[in-house]
C-alpha cells in the first residue's frame, strides 16, 4: 500500500518502519537512563530533547544510507546489516560530538553507551522481523491485470524490480479478447463470469487496466461493480506513477496533462526554491572547497590545463547557458567536432576523471551555476543543444522538461542509471515527467538524500 505525501507516493511499510524505529531510538534513551541511574519521573522528563536529537540523527543517517528506500536491499539481509553498521558507527561519532559541543545535550557516557547498545539491538531485531514479515504473500496487494499485451507485460517487468515485489503480487491476467499474448501464459486466467466474482475468488485487492484499444472491450459496468465492492480499479498510467515513480509516455496525451492534478509552476514555488538553492549552495561551497582544490590539482597533474570544462547546455525555457564541470576527459575528447555521449568504459576518460565521475566530484563546479541562477540543486539534468534537438524529434514531450530549471541532481538520476542512447533518454524522461507533475520541496529533499546514496555506493557513474 502506498501513501501520498505532497503528491509523492511513499510505501506505507517504509513509513511504519521509520516511525517505529524513531520511537525505538527515542525510547532507548529513557530505558538506558532508567537502568543506569534509576531516575525519577521529574528527571526523566528532562531527557526528551536528548532523545529527540538522538532519534533524529539516527533516522537521517539511516535515510542517507538507503535504509528506508524499500524493504529489499542489495545483498539481502546481510547487505542491510552492512549499511546499518556504517550508519550506526557514524551515528555514534556524531552523537559523541554533539554531546561534547552542545553541553545542554550532554548525556553521561555510561548512559549513552547503554542506550546506544539497546537502540541498535532493538532496531536490528525489529528490522529482522519486518524483513521476514513483509514477505508474507497475505500482506501483499493482490493484482489482477486486464489485458495480456505489451502494456500488461510492463506490469510484469515492473515487479521484477528490487523492492516492488515485496508489496505486490500478480494474481493473473485476463485476456479481454486479445489474441497476442506478451505475458507469462501460465498466469493467464481462462475464467468466465462476472469480473467481481473472478476477483473475489482470487482475493484480488486491485485491478489494473492495461488494454490499449478500449472501444467496446472494457467492461465498465463490471469495473464499477468491483470498485463499489471495495476493489481498487487503477489505470496503467496511474499504477506506474504510484509504483515506479514515472509517467509512461505511451499512455500520455496533452489533454490528460492539462486536466490532471500537478504540472503546476508559480512564483511562490520559484521563490522558495531559489532561497533554498542559494543557502544550500553557499554551505556546500564552503564544505567542498578543499575537495575542489585537490581535484583541480590532480586534473592538472595528469592532463594539464584547463581544469574546468565549459559546455553549452539547454536550461529553463530553452535558454542556452554554460555549465561548469571539472574536466574528466582528454582535451581531444571530441576532436571530430561531433558531440558524443559518454559510454561504458569510455577510453576518453582520464584516470583522475574516472575517479571524479565515480564520486560525482566532477559536478561540484555546478554550484556556481546554481548561485548564478542558471540551475537549481534539484531538477532534470540539462542536455546539450545538439542532443536536445535530436531527442525532441524522436521523443514526444521531451521539451516539457525545460519548463523548470535544470538541476545538479534529479529524480531520473537517482532512479535510473546513466543513459547514453535514445532508449535511455526516453526512460529518463518518464521520470522527469513524474518530477514535473509532482515536484515539491519534500520530493526535492528525498532526491537529495538519495543522491548521497548514489555517491556513497557509486551507482550509475561513467
Amino acid at each position: 500500500m502506498m501513501i501520498r505525501f505532497f503528491r509523492h507516493y511513499v510505501p506505507s511499510s517504509i513509513l511504519l518502519v521509520l516511525v517505529l524505529e524513531a520511537a525505538i531510538f527515542a525510547g532507548s534513551i529513557y530505558v538506558g537512563a532508567q537502568i543506569r541511574l534509576g531516575m525519577g519521573d521529574g528527571a526523566m522528563g528532562e531527557l526528551w530533547p536528548k532523545a529527540v536529537v538522538f532519534s533524529s540523527v539516527m533516522v537521517v543517517l539511516l535515510t542517507v544510507f538507503g535504509l528506508y528506500d524499500n524493504m529489499e536491499w542489495e545483498g539481502g539481509f546481510r547487505g542491510m546489516l552492512l549499511r546499518y553498521g556504517a550508519a550506526a558507527t557514524l551515528g555514534f561519532v556524531l552523537m559523541t560530538l554533539i554531546f561534547y559541543l552542545v553541553p545542554d545535550f550532554f548525556l553521561g557516557r555510561g548512559v549513552f553507551l547503554l542506550s546506544f547498545i539497546l537502540a541498535i539491538a532493538a532496531s536490528t531485531l525489529f528490522r529482522l522481523i519486518m524483513f521476514r514479515w513483509l514477505d508474507f504473500a497475505s500482506l501483499k496487494s493482490q493484482i489482477l491485470v486486464l489485458g495480456t499485451g505489451s502494456r500488461a507485460a510492463r506490469v510484469e517487468t515492473l515487479l521484477e524490480k528490487r523492492g516492488i515485489a515485496k508489496r505486490l503480487r500478480i494474481i493473473g491476467y485476463l485476456a479481454m479478447g486479445g489474441t497476442h499474448h506478451f505475458v507469462d501464459t501460465g498466469k493467464i486466467l481462462h475464467e468466465e463470469g462476472r469480473l467481481l466474482d473472478i476477483a473475489n475468488r482470487h482475493g484480488v485487492t486491485e485491478i489494473v487496466i492495461a488494454i490499449r484499444d478500449r472501444r467496446g472491450g472494457l467492461p465498465l459496468e463490471e469495473l464499477l461493480e468491483c470498485k463499489l465492492g471495495g476493489i481498487r480499479v487503477t489505470e496503467l498510467s496511474a499504477f506506474f506513477e504510484r509504483e515506479a515513480g514515472q509517467l509512461q509516455l505511451e499512455t500520455l496525451n496533452a489533454g490528460w496533462m492539462i486536466h490532471s492534478e500537478g504540472f503546476q509552476n508559480g512564483p511562490a514555488r520559484d521563490i522558495n526554491k531559489r532561497i533554498f538553492d542559494i543557502c544550500a549552495s553557499a554551505v556546500l561551497l564552503l564544505v567542498t572547497m578543499p575537495v575542489m582544490a585537490v581535484a583541480a590539482l590532480f586534473v592538472v597533474l595528469e592532463d594539464g590545463f584547463p581544469v574546468i570544462y565549459r559546455q553549452e547546455r539547454v536550461g529553463q525555457n530553452d535558454r542556452v547557458f554554460t555549465i561548469y564541470k571539472f574536466r574528466s576527459m582528454r582535451n581531444d575528447a571530441e576532436k571530430g567536432g561531433t558531440p558524443k555521449w559518454a559510454a561504458q568504459n569510455d577510453d576518453r576518460i582520464t584516470r583522475v576523471g574516472r575517479i571524479l565521475r565515480k564520486l560525482r566530484i566532477d559536478e561540484l563546479p555546478q554550484i556556481f551555476n546554481v548561485l548564478k541562477g542558471d540551475m537549481s540543486f534539484v531538477g532534470p539534468r540539462p542536455e546539450r543543444p545538439y542532443f536536445v534537438d535530436k531527442l525532441a524529434e524522436e521523443i514526444p514531450y521531451y521539451k516539457c522538461r525545460h519548463s523548470v530549471k535544470p538541476g545538479i541532481t534529479g529524480w531520473a538520476q537517482v532512479r535510473y542509471a546513466y543513459g547514453a542512447t535514445i532508449e535511455d533518454s526516453l526512460e529518463k524522461l518518464q521520470y522527469d515527467l513524474y518530477y514535473l507533475k509532482n515536484h515539491s520541496m519534500f520530493l526535492d529533499f528525498m532526491i537529495l538524500f538519495q543522491t548521497v546514496q548514489v555517491v556513497l555506493w557509486g551507482k550509475g557513474a561513467r
